[in-house]
């Protein structure tokens, strides 16, 4: 069977590193799962998202040289990682952009209140230079 660019194979973890995963496909054939393919998020531990051994579904992006790229996010289901160790994404709650634009609103009218109050920046339009 040769392998497919755009096709979707199943395939067992078989190593891990700080840039991705090797994954090995039918008929002995290994590609690399680059950290930037692994999840539609940042991923910053290779390890949150896969394991030794886990059977994964994986895209073939490319072949170039003998070496076989391969993506997990191209895949139809999202990875997700398998525990949660990072706090949970707060602008993904509704009204979330909104709460942000009041304390920016709040902070820039602030910010300019204590600017305005400031000598050297309420005279603009005079020069401190000497002459």
């Amino acid at each position: 069977m040769q392998l497919e660019v755009g096709a979707v194979y199943e395939g067992k973890v078989t190593g891990i590193t700080k840039f991705g995963a090797f994954v090995s496909l039918p008929e002995g054939k290994s590609g690399l799962v680059h950290i930037s393919e692994i999840a539609n998020k940042y991923v910053s531990d290779v390890s949150e998202y896969v394991s030794m051994g886990q059977s994964v579904r994986v895209c073939v992006i490319g072949i170039k040289d003998g070496k076989i790229n391969l993506s997990m996010k191209r895949v139809e289901t999202p990875a997700e990682p398998k525990q949660s160790r990072r706090k949970p994404d707060t602008a993904a709650e509704p009204g979330a952009d909104a709460v942000f634009e009041d304390k920016l609103k709040k902070f820039m009218q602030e910010s300019d209140s204590r600017i305005s109050g400031n000598p050297m920046y309420a005279d603009r339009g005079r020069s401190r230079r000497r002459k």
